[in-house]
This record gives structure tokens, sequence and C-alpha cells, in this order.
């Protein structure tokens, strides 16, 4: 994080080999290497225009291939399926503005967002609307947000919505410089400035871009590290990374929501569900530190675990991914109320669900429904101000597996190695 220099690779994987070398390094070819001093941002699809041009011809014409099974030379047609990267590339790729009011790219412009006035951020907490529509959370209006919901689930976009949605936008494409505003003059409003959209992808450019099911990818890896960090940072009450802040309590004053947890004219904040007390907190660090595993893991982690103050500190994305399915069920249950560490358990086991190995359609299908009911049972003992756009994404994960299958080769885990 202390260099200013950035450089990005970019990686191609033949995703139709066995799966045991699908991810091998000598079956990975880095087809770019865009320079820096800084990352390509919005423009990085004038950099991929040498990448495009090549899959169009290894679609439309093929490349002569030898086959040494065969002994016999065929025509080789490639087809590029997804991209897979982090949720701010997310945006870079695909041209979806990944921050602010809508940005879920699965519910579109149909994203639920909240915007609260003291933290001065977004919460997405609409995860009612994917239930049945007889399911008693729906006229559960003390507990959530003080609504009833009435609202169906958002309807998933195809490439050809898509395209219909970026007609008759004005896009900036390329390497252009602000012009200088002159002093007191507004700054004239472009007119996707109400869509989601801040672009249209160089990768509409291929012929079957629009047809695919799954363009790009959620990142299951920094979706878990970013809940996970928190979980943690709630429930230790870590600064700069707890959700349950001074602002964020002020925010359920102008909701009108918990009149318990209203902080008080002194200046103190009531004790929430999920607050523990300084000796809770050190059991609670402890297991995370003590346990043992046959690799010997425990003994990275431990360093990264302060007993004493009650810290976690420098956790990488390995770290985020043992404790959340592992070591938090553990944690958890001599240290908070049942229905506080029930349904954190249940969202540790959604993860380990999701990143099993052997997993079919119905138990993707069956994750899809458990995943909505979880998020609302955190809904009702976490803030609003817990609830950004990486605990809304984990609803959208399952859907994402049942089309593309287990998530291992879908995520940034081998890339990032």
């Amino acid at each position: 994080m202390s260099l200013s220099y950035s450089i990005w690779p970019v990686m191609l994987t033949v995703y139709n080999l066995p799966p045991w070398m699908c991810m091998e390094d000598s079956y990975m070819i880095m087809s770019l290497l865009i320079p820096g001093p800084k990352a390509p941002g919005n423009d990085i699809d004038i950099y991929l225009e040498p990448l495009i041009d090549e899959l169009k011809e290894l679609w439309e014409i093929g490349v002569d291939t030898y086959d040494s099974y065969a002994n016999e030379i065929f025509k080789l047609h490639v087809a590029l399926l997804w991209t897979i990267n982090d949720f701010s590339a997310y945006g870079n790729l695909s041209g979806w503005k990944t921050k602010g009011r809508f940005a879920c790219p699965h519910c579109n412009e149909d994203t639920s967002c909240l915007f609260l006035r003291n933290s001065r951020k977004c919460c997405y907490m609409g995860h009612r609307r994917f239930l049945d529509e007889n399911h008693y959370f729906r006229c559960n209006k003390s507990s959530l947000d003080g609504k009833v919901e009435h609202r169906q689930a958002p309807k998933l976009r195809s490439g050809s919505d898509i395209l219909n949605q970026m007609q008759g936008f004005d896009f900036e494409f390329g390497k252009s410089q602000p012009k200088e505003r002159e002093k007191g003059k507004k700054r004239k409003q472009c007119k996707n400035y109400y869509t989601g959209w801040k672009k249209k992808s160089i990768f509409f450019s291929l012929p079957y871009w629009d047809k695919l099911l799954l363009r790009h990818n959620l990142d299951v890896m920094h979706i878990e590290k970013n809940i996970c960090d928190s979980v943690i940072g709630t429930l230790l009450n870590i600064e700069g990374k707890t959700k349950d802040s001074l602002k964020a309590r002020f925010d359920l004053v102008d909701l009108n929501l918990r009149p318990h947890l209203h902080p008080k004219n002194s200046g103190e904040i009531p004790a929430a569900c999920y607050t523990m007390s300084k000796k809770e907190k050190q059991v609670f660090c402890k297991v995370l530190s003590t346990i043992k595993f046959p690799d010997g893991y425990a003994s990275n982690l431990s360093r990264r675990v302060d007993v004493a103050s009650c810290k976690i500190h420098g956790l990488k994305s390995h770290d985020c991914h043992i404790i959340m399915q592992k070591l938090l069920p553990l944690a958890l249950r001599k240290t908070l109320p049942k229905e506080v560490s029930t349904v954190l358990i249940e969202l540790s086991n959604f993860f380990e669900t999701l990143c099993s190995k052997v997993a079919t359609v119905e138990d993707f299908e069956r994750l899809e429904y458990q995943i909505s009911v979880i998020l609302c049972h955190l809904g009702k003992v976490f803030l609003p101000a817990f609830f950004d756009i990486m605990v809304h994404l984990a609803i959208h994960l399952a859907y994402e597996a049942v089309i593309a299958r287990p998530v291992h080769y879908r995520w940034m885990y081998p890339i990032e190695r």
C-alpha cells in the first residue's frame, strides 16, 4: 500500500482443462502487462483492444492447431467465458458503478439502497425481497427497517437488456484530461447520471458476450474477507473496523429504530446484544490463536492475534477464510447470546458449503434461499451501518455458483498466490 507505482497483468487460463490442471501456472497466459505509474481504471478498455482483436479472430476464424493424440491439424476456436477480479476492478471491466446508489450489478437499477446521514454511507438492507411472498420476515417492521416489504426480488438483466439500458447515454472513452471549470460555474450532469452505467465495456464488441449468463464473477475471496473483517471488527470493537459507532447509533435515531440502542444525552452508547466484555473478548481471541491445525497454520495466525489488548491486526485473505469457516463457530459458542451466535454460525456454514469441492445444483439453490434468511436475521442483530455492499453481494454468490459451478476456479486465490 506504500508503493506509488501500479502495474496490471491480464492473465488468461484455459478453463476447459481438467480441474487439477486448470489453474497451474504452466497453463496460464499473461496476455497483457499494463504499466503504471497509476492503475488504468476505466480506461483499461484501451489496453484491452489488442486482446479483444485476437479473441475475435480466435472465435470467428480460429487457428490451426496440432493434435498430438490424433496426429492431425484441426481448427481451434476460443471463447472468453468470464472475468475474475475484485469488486473495484469489476466496475472498471464491466462499466457498472460499484459505489453509491446502484452499487450492486445483479440488482442493477432496482438496488435497495438507504443513505445513512450521520455515517455518510449507503447501506443495503432489502434482503426480504428475496424471500417467499408469505414469509413472516416481510411483515416484521420493528426488527428491521421499519417498513413492510411487498416488493419482489430484482429481475436479472440479460445481455440484451443491458445493451438496451445503454442506448441514448453519453459515455466518455479513452484518456481525457478534465477541462478546468470556471470559478462559480456548475458542472454539467451527463445524461447517464441517474443510471448505474458509466461506460460501455469493450467486451460487448465480442459477438457472443451479450449471450453469456455470467460475464463477470463476484470474487468470493474478497467478499468473505470483507465480511469477516466487519464481523470481527464489530464484535471486538476495533477502532476503524467496527460498524457500531456513535454515528451509527445516531442513524438509528434518524430511522426511528431500536430505541433501546439510541445514544444517551451524555454520549454513552448502550450495550447491544453482540457487545462483549473484556473477559469475553479475551476468550474469543484466545480460541482464535490457540486452536491447532495439522499443517501448523495456527502458529501463523497467533502472531496476528493480541489476546491481552483484544485486537487482531494484519489479517490476510486466507486468515479470514480459516476464521470465517472454521474458527468463528468455535469462538462464539461461549461468548455471545444464542440469538447472535446462531446466525453467525449459519453465516460460517454458508461460506463453508459455498466453497465445498463437491456440491450439486440443488445444494447451491438451497444456499441461495438460506443466505437471504441469514441476512434478514443479521439485520435484526447488527446496525444498518453493518450492511455495506460487500455484505449484500453475498446474496448473489449462490446464484453464480448455480451457473458457473464451484468457486475454486472463479476466485482470486490462485491469481494472488
